[in-house]
């Protein structure tokens, strides 16, 4: 059977950035399971796998505006200390998980200041071009019940930079032990809201 819509498909596959540097695999781990044409993994991915059958291999370039989109400079936010939670020792380089209207999504603190926090909440792989070799190791037609076993956990996975148990940059979440330090829901909440009024301001 050839990959289609309404498919469920599992693949082995590695990912890599221009300088060739290895941002994500399957190697050492469960294959990736989705299902074709939900969204599940990036679009540009997606597209390139229609058509393939059981063993077939390919290698699929995946341009920066079909993955995690380019980098947005209004997406870099000044946030108040006080949106954090007291006892978190902030640092440079740290990842957060802020949570979004659509689930959590990956912040990087890129600078600490006396009263603010400068947080950027582009993906980490925005601007970037992917590479990733894949190799198609089951296809068959999605059941309801097929369905339901692989999308009920995503609904309360902690996506985004969002430890579920799903890869990491194939469909934009991140392993347990990515190090990314989650804050309380209700500061998350904070968090977004205070980007979200800053970007409606800049519109205005």
């Amino acid at each position: 059977m050839a990959i289609k819509e309404n498919t469920i498909v599992k693949i082995n596959y590695k990912g890599t950035l221009d300088d060739g540097k290895v941002f994500d695999s399957s190697e050492g781990r469960e294959p990736l399971e989705f299902i074709y044409g939900m969204g599940m993994i990036i679009p540009g991915l997606e597209k390139e796998l229609n058509g393939l059958n059981v063993g077939d291999k390919k290698t699929v370039k995946v341009a920066h505006t079909e993955a995690y989109g380019p980098v947005m400079e209004q997406a870099i936010q000044e946030v108040p200390k006080t949106q954090f939670p007291a006892d978190m020792q902030l640092e440079v380089g740290m990842q957060l998980a802020a949570q979004g209207p659509q689930g959590p999504i990956p912040v990087l603190v890129k600078e600490i200041k006396e009263e603010s926090v400068l947080v950027d909440f582009n993906h980490p792989l925005a601007g970037q071009d992917l590479t990733f070799e894949v190799e198609v190791l089951d296809v068959k037609e999605a059941t309801e019940e097929e369905k339901k076993r692989i999308l009920e956990p995503l609904m309360g996975a902690h996506e985004g930079c969002g430890c579920g148990d799903n890869h990491d940059c194939a469909n934009g979440s991140c392993e347990k032990d990515c190090g990314c330090e989650t804050k309380s829901e209700d500061n998350l909440e904070d968090l977004v809201d205070e980007k979200e009024t800053t970007e409606e301001k800049k519109e205005e």
